[in-house]
């Protein structure tokens, strides 16, 4: 008698969300994400209150200045996702486009004299805090660059500035 052959098990789809709930899903994590800013933005304030020293104090005044626009673009978002009407038409992107490419052109400049500070310290012995300040500007520069970079690939899905 010959075994019957198992039919295997057909993967169970994944269920996909409606876009509603994609929407609520994410306007919950925008506002928990929030609670967590503030509390980063809080926490940065109690250090800076107990130290007098300038390298802590300025690293945790970087991380509170960016905690605020954190809070400041999850905000927008949620507020985009539960009604707030947004819309970026070629033409306002048009009209100040040749100033983005500008500013662009000065990010690029950035790059390079930070990279250019970078390598002129090398393993310079008793450079270490100004190597790890010039590390964190070069970053900072870097994502300015990919912010730039993304809103040029907007701008080329646009017409008829694209």
């Amino acid at each position: 008698m010959a075994k019957a052959k198992k039919k295997a098990a057909k993967p169970k789809k994944k269920a996909t969300k409606s876009r509603k709930k994609v929407q609520q899903d994410l306007v919950a994590n925008m506002k928990a994400w929030r609670k967590v800013e503030i509390a980063s933005i809080a926490s940065t304030g109690r250090v800076m209150e107990q130290t007098e020293n300038p390298i802590v104090r300025l690293v945790m005044e970087i991380i509170q200045r960016d905690s605020h626009m954190h809070y400041r673009v999850q905000g927008w978002i949620a507020d985009t996702l539960e009604g707030k009407s947004v819309s970026l038409t070629p033409d306002e992107v048009g009209a100040v486009w040749g100033m983005i490419e500008d500013h662009i052109k000065l990010e690029k400049k950035t790059l390079e004299l930070a990279d250019e500070a970078l390598k002129a310290i090398g393993g310079a012995k008793g450079m270490l805090i100004q190597s790890y300040l010039l590390e964190y500007l070069m970053e900072d520069e870097k994502k300015h660059n990919l912010l730039l970079e993304r809103l040029a690939a907007v701008q080329k899905g646009m017409y008829p500035y694209g």
